[in-house]
């Protein structure tokens, strides 16, 4: 028999039970893919795919999470996107889980058991219903990136400021954030841009939260070449698309993020939409979206080399910018190279908000500490810098940017530095 590492049913097949001519790779099947079917159960005798590691059920009709996926030993990966999933069956989550996917489903409680989790490293809720997080979750020590947007979270536990290894945040649309996102500060003045003056051209990109179009835009001192973003409306993995605007048009200017130019108006659909300026296409991604295997950090291209003044240009633009961020009262929540577009010559572009979030300004303490959850993030992205930097500085620089790293990742939240001293050491080293 010929020896499979993967089965996939990527298009709609209407599957209604789990298809037993699967367990004829029981030996050799590590990745599964029964998404876009009309499944409610999975079979009791699934662990006799032993080496199963990755398993895809979205967009299936599940009311639970399946209790057998508990006793495959195997299973690192889960992802049950947008299913009616209300709860967790006891037993459900397998010892060896790093990554649980149950973005837009119906979930309004996180059982205790969650604790027992203590290799996960990446948890994604947003879409749900959860009106609170169980205390247990602090027991998760290795989680490091956690998604929580548009549930109805009443608060936002201290607790979760103090997880070691924590980085990547995304909280919008929650009740607990109506306070302080309706005292913030105005957002920057945008100029209205009437749809009937902008002309899409080709397709630019498209992400979870929408499309980004080329386009011409007519004004009175004549056509300019812009980008326009419009946004889908639906919910994505990190949140809503509206919290996503929100978010843009309260970011302000700052030499390193991509400028808004306005807000547009009467799209025919009713979509929401920004016209934002048009970057040089010698700008690319720094890097590729984290892997299956990676989990939690970027998949950099195999030919990625920096000189270390470049890098080091590039890592003090980008702690600018966050450190911009926070003044305005935003956390990043996403801040990754691949939201990361630069020039190759140390001049380095942010943007990515989908899973950008205000800061609580009226606890203090609490802004501080997920001030510092999106410094350890820093950390991890200047550590990615250093190993793609062959041509290292010379040893004091070098010694210098190790301490920092090791700062920013220190696993006492409390004892890292906030973006204004890091940016004063960047400087200094640049």
């Amino acid at each position: 028999m010929r020896a499979f590492a993967l089965a996939s049913w990527p298009e709609p097949s209407g599957l209604q039970e789990f298809p037993r001519e699967i367990f004829e790779l029981a030996d050799s099947l590590e990745i599964l893919d029964l998404s876009n079917n009309s499944l409610t159960t999975l079979p009791d005798d699934l662990p006799r795919l032993k080496k199963l590691r990755v398993l895809f059920c979205s967009d299936n009709a599940f009311t639970e999470l399946p209790a057998v996926l508990g006793r495959c030993p195997e299973l690192v990966m889960i992802g049950f996107k947008a299913n009616r999933i209300e709860r967790i069956a006891p037993g459900a989550l397998p010892p060896a889980l790093r990554w649980l996917i149950l973005t837009d489903n119906r979930l309004a409680v996180l059982p205790d058991e969650i604790g027992v989790s203590t290799q996960l490293q990446k948890l994604m809720l947003a879409g749900n219903q959860l009106r609170a997080l169980p205390p247990t979750l602090a027991q998760c020590c290795r989680l490091e990136l956690l998604r929580l947007s548009a549930n109805r979270l009443t608060e936002l536990p201290d607790w979760l400021g103090q997880l070691p290894r924590l980085a990547w945040l995304a909280y919008a649309g929650n009740p607990f954030c109506e306070s302080f996102e309706s005292s913030e500060s105005s957002p920057q003045e945008m100029p209205a841009v009437p749809w009937h003056r902008l002309s899409l051209q080709q397709t630019l990109g498209e992400g979870a939260s929408g499309v980004i179009h080329q386009a011409l835009m007519q004004s009175p001192t004549g056509t300019q070449a812009v980008a326009v973003k419009i946004f889908k409306g639906a919910v994505t993995s990190d949140g809503l698309p509206q919290c996503e605007m929100a978010a843009c048009l309260y970011a302000g200017q700052h030499p390193h993020l991509i400028p808004v130019q306005g807000q547009v108006t009467g799209h025919p659909q009713g979509k929401s939409a920004l016209v934002m300026e048009l970057i040089d296409p010698a700008f690319i991604n720094l890097a590729g979206p984290p892997s299956l295997n990676s989990c939690t950090r970027d998949v950099y291209p195999a030919h990625t080399a920096f000189e270390a003044t470049t890098a080091l240009r590039l890592a003090l633009g980008i702690a600018g910018a966050v450190r911009h961020l926070h003044a305005q009262g935003l956390l990043h929540g996403d801040l990754y190279g691949h939201n990361i577009l630069h020039n190759g010559l140390g001049r380095a572009l942010l943007g990515g908000f989908g899973a950008a979030s205000f800061l609580p300004q009226q606890n203090p303490a609490q802004t501080l500490a997920l001030q510092r959850l999106e410094v350890r993030a820093f950390g991890c992205l200047l550590e990615e810098l250093l190993v793609h930097s062959p041509v290292h500085p010379e040893p004091a620089t070098r010694e210098a940017l190790t301490r920092l790293i090791n700062a920013c990742l220190n696993e006492a939240p409390k004892e890292r530095p906030l973006f204004s001293a890091i940016e004063q050491v960047l400087s200094d080293l640049a």
